[in-house]
């Protein structure tokens, strides 16, 4: 089974089986005993386990010592979507579109205040919230 990390990709096969809850990858260094390398874990469903008997534990990236873990080898998305990610989406889509290139100042990398539209404004307060 050709196991990668469900953080970056990287190939698990220097990686003892069956994987210790002490295992990480050696790349991100994420722990590998955890809900998002299992073959149970299902972000959609309401625990996000398909496993009925599974106490899942609330932080899904976290070692833990579920008797159930069992290593999916599809684990890896090119995005992890987080719950930040996501209220991150969902409030770019409640304003008119991302800020290009235009409305920052090169010499800081940040918006200048004078140049900002109100929803711009708002928008950075938001931002700044989360960052």
């Amino acid at each position: 089974m050709n196991l990668i990390c469900w953080n970056c990709g990287e190939g698990l096969d220097d990686i003892p089986r069956p994987i210790s809850r002490h295992a990480t990858c050696s790349q991100c260094f994420n722990e590998l005993h955890c809900c998002r390398l299992c073959r149970h874990y299902d972000a959609k469903r309401n625990m996000q386990c398909f496993e009925d008997r599974a106490d899942p534990p609330l932080q899904k990236e976290n070692a833990n010592f579920c008797d159930f873990f069992a290593p999916q080898t599809g684990a890896f998305q090119e995005k992890t979507a987080t719950k930040t990610d996501a209220a991150r989406s969902e409030l770019g889509a409640l304003f008119s579109g991302e800020a290009d290139e235009s409305d920052f100042d090169v010499s800081t990398g940040e918006p200048s205040e004078a140049d900002l539209s109100e929803e711009q404004r708002a928008r950075k307060k938001l931002d700044d919230l989360f960052g």
